[in-house]
């Protein structure tokens, strides 16, 4: 048995799955957000995966960028060319673990990343509060306010986590209400 030909072909499968996930979704992703998939795919542990990914990015087929403290991983156009050339290393199985699995990830990704919420101490029992609304980068809603607490301010946190949709629309109506 060949171990060393298994490994090289198991290191061609992983790079060819992050070119899969991230040619995609044609977005960029938080590195964490692109472990997290991969892992769920294919049980590999985080060094491995920044090995597989230094080795795509030292290649040029993937990009590097920091943005808010994060880690943003995008395919470059020489590494959509070179899965175009490679795909077929993944197997189907693979491909449609992957589908399913980016599937529910693109949504959650794109839930948490759309509603943000921060609550900051002035002092012992005074909290400012920032609740927003983010599509394609843009801040398309946010509301600032005080709280008297520190679980005042946490609960407002929680609450606009969890139940913006609704929170949302209801203020604006109330802002366009003509009474």
């Amino acid at each position: 048995m060949n171990t060393n030909s298994d490994s090289t072909a198991t290191l061609a499968e992983n790079k060819v799955l992050i070119l899969y996930i991230l040619n995609l979704s044609n977005k960029d992703f938080k590195q964490d957000d692109l472990f997290k998939i991969i892992s769920s795919i294919n049980d590999i542990n985080y060094f491995y995966f920044k090995q597989v990914l230094t080795d795509l990015i030292e290649s040029n087929l993937v990009a590097s960028y920091t943005k808010e403290n994060e880690t943003i991983i995008q395919i470059t156009s020489q590494g959509k060319d070179s899965y175009n050339l490679t795909n077929d290393i993944l197997p189907g199985l693979t491909k449609l673990k992957a589908d399913n699995i980016c599937a529910k990830e693109f949504s959650s990704i794109a839930e948490n990343s759309s509603i943000i919420s921060e609550f900051v101490p002035k002092n012992e029992n005074e909290y400012t509060i920032k609740c927003k609304i983010i599509e394609n980068n843009e801040t398309i809603f946010e509301v600032k306010t005080f709280a008297g607490s520190r679980d005042r301010a946490k609960k407002i946190v929680d609450n606009w986590n969890n139940n913006a949709p609704s929170i949302y629309p209801k203020i604006l109506n109330l802002l366009l209400d003509d009474k």
